[in-house]
């Protein structure tokens, strides 16, 4: 590990983090001791708990994760509400994509092929009806599992997601491909 504090670096971990995490996973990640992990948890939880936080670590699921506090909830909603009135994003409609070409799918593996956190995104997606969760994955993580809704496909148009355009469609033509790989090639 750098030279960090582990307590910023257990709370970077907390913040990015899809899912809950372990214990076990902060000792591993942070190749500390099972003992200051759990001091430092107590610690940032006091903090948040003791000051006038919109944050608090809870445990959850067998692990920890920071969430809002509930006496924030009317700000979120009338942001979620102002969100829901806009036009989306860039990044909402990429995650939208990979949500309808890939579900049923987690945050996770979201994040992983975006290569960005996504669960903002992904909760107003969802605050704006466009997914929805389908279940959960099996195993011992147990995702959340998400899927497009009836409601995306009235508004894309489409009967079924069947109807979703083929990707191939959008491949630029292969005369394309190669030029750009050599011309990529040649600059490297």
């Amino acid at each position: 590990m750098t030279n960090a504090p582990l307590r910023g670096a257990i709370e970077a971990l907390l913040f990015v983090s899809t899912d809950p995490i372990t214990i076990d996973d902060l000792v591993t990640y942070l190749d500390a001791s099972k003992d200051e992990v759990e001091v430092e948890l107590d610690e940032i939880s006091k903090s948040l708990t003791s000051q006038e936080r919109g944050i608090e670590l809870l445990k959850i699921a067998g692990g920890f994760r920071l969430y809002t506090k509930a006496e924030y909830e009317p700000y979120l909603r009338r942001l979620a509400e102002d969100a829901s009135n806009s036009r989306l994003s860039g990044a909402a409609l990429e995650t939208l994509a990979i949500v309808a070409y890939q579900q049923p799918i987690s945050r996770s593996r979201v994040a992983t092929i975006r290569g960005v956190n996504s669960d903002a995104v992904m909760r107003l997606l969802s605050v704006k009806g466009y997914i929805a969760p389908l279940g959960k994955e099996r195993g011992p993580n147990s995702a959340q599992l998400f899927g497009t809704t009836k409601y995306f496909l009235e508004v894309m148009g489409l009967n079924s997601l069947e109807d979703l355009p083929r990707l191939i469609e959008f491949a630029p033509p292969i005369e394309m491909a190669e030029a750009l790989e050599n011309t990529l090639r040649d600059e490297a």
